[in-house]
């Protein structure tokens, strides 16, 4: 695997991949890249050409460097990822899209568990005090987030009218 500085990027020949999660590629972009979830990479990859170029880009280059990896383990041989992601991209002055004001994911996960916690210790110091329970499941939530990578808020909130999509632009 080649890592590619971001000035190099535009003039790339080969298929570019965005391997962010839709709500973070939707927020901002690179002009050129599809949007590929890193979890979706081996199942997309086996209608792909193997001898073709691929470029992999994510937020600072980790897990674009995982799922080259992934790529490699599969057979691909021609796979670069971009030096520092779509930050680096930024510092150095390139186009960034940007179409969603909305807030990301992860950010409306805060919100929502921290507004939960609040309201719990409010209400179980006006109210009842068995409301502190509500306070006590955000916690073991976060800390199960934490553990495991799965954040059973994170993906309510991803199936909010809001948050959906029904195809990941490519640009």
């Amino acid at each position: 695997m080649q890592l590619v500085k971001p000035e190099q990027v535009t003039e790339w020949q080969g298929r570019r991949i965005d391997v962010r999660d839709y709500d973070e590629f939707l927020t901002e972009r690179l002009e050129g890249y599809e949007c590929v979830p890193m979890r979706d990479i081996p199942n997309q990859a086996r209608n792909w050409d193997k001898q073709e170029a691929i470029l992999l880009m994510c937020k600072a280059g980790m897990r674009s460097s995982k799922a080259g990896a992934q790529l490699e383990q599969l057979g691909f041989r021609n796979v670069s990822v971009v030096d520092g992601g779509v930050d680096a991209a930024r510092s150095c002055g390139l186009k960034i899209i940007r179409d969603r004001s909305q807030l990301p994911i992860i950010r409306q996960v805060m919100i929502g568990a921290g507004s939960l916690v609040l309201a719990g210790l409010i209400l179980a110091h006006i109210v009842h005090p068995w409301f502190i329970i509500a306070s006590w499941m955000v916690g073991c939530g976060l800390i199960l987030a934490g553990l495991t990578g799965f954040c059973p808020m994170a993906s309510v909130l991803a199936r909010m009218p809001w948050n959906r999509q029904t195809s990941c632009p490519t640009t």
